[in-house]
């Protein structure tokens, strides 16, 4: 079966953790997608979008999408001509493609993925949940929650818009009242499997479901800690996937 070529990829500013060049090389294989490829693509900062976007397309023909990842999830909107409503309510981009008028429209598939992966674990005693971050992914997954009823509250290092403490004011007994908790930041990340945000452990137990969006490595510090204290512990792996095949079906639209 001969389709046409597609170019996508990943746009962000330090990739070697990332598993989506591999995620996306199986999916090209199983679907008979022979002549599509899917690249990483590194910027030292988003004010050099547009000629960048010019120089890639240039060299390698045209792109018909892109993931977003850190840094870049909300800096990139200004770039944008056009968003979806899911990505204009969150106020953050994980895929984008391209218009007839040559411009970029932004799309968020982190909340579906996001949604779609931890929907099999949420019980009754989940109604409320810390996350921990206020970055674009975190933003993703507050209006996934908030979508399902659950009651959020976010972690920061800074103070946000919403209702949120900060690292040095959370206590154990305020995550014992959270028995979900879902970090978000890119603390532990590959190569820095070692680090750790701040947290107070003694406050969770065997009640609680602990999610962390990395899925570089498999089980984080911060996972790690949590599975010694009891808790049901999940990465971000199946968010990744679910994600993944959100943004293809939408760069197909």
């Amino acid at each position: 079966m001969t389709l046409d070529p597609i170019r996508l990829g990943l746009l962000g500013q330090s990739l070697s953790h990332s598993h989506s060049p591999a995620l996306f090389a199986e999916k090209f294989k199983r679907e008979g997608w022979e002549s599509a490829r899917y690249s990483l693509f590194e910027l030292d900062g988003i004010a050099q979008f547009e000629e960048w976007i010019k120089t890639v397309e240039d060299q390698q023909g045209a792109l018909a999408g892109l993931n977003v990842t850190v840094p870049y999830k909300e800096s990139i909107l200004p770039y944008l001509s056009a968003l979806t409503p899911e990505a204009q309510s969150i106020g953050a981009v994980n895929a984008i493609k391209p218009l007839s008028d040559g411009t970029w429209m932004g799309h968020n598939t982190d909340s579906v993925g996001f949604l779609n992966s931890i929907r099999p674990f949420l019980r009754s005693e989940h109604e409320r949940a810390l996350i921990i971050g206020n970055g674009g992914a975190a933003k993703a997954v507050r209006h996934g929650l908030l979508g399902l009823g659950i009651q959020v509250a976010h972690v920061t290092r800074r103070e946000v818009n919403w209702q949120a403490v900060r690292f040095d004011e959370l206590s154990a007994e305020a995550v014992k009242h959270h028995k979900l908790i879902v970090h978000c930041t890119p603390v532990g990340t590959y190569p820095n499997t070692n680090e750790c945000v701040p947290f107070p452990w003694q406050g969770v137990t065997p009640k609680h479901l602990v999610v962390d969006l990395i899925y570089n490595p498999a089980e984080t510090q911060f996972l790690r800690e949590a599975r010694k204290m009891g808790a049901e512990t999940m990465n971000g792996k199946d968010m990744l996937h679910a994600q993944a095949e959100a943004a293809w079906r939408w760069w197909r639209s």
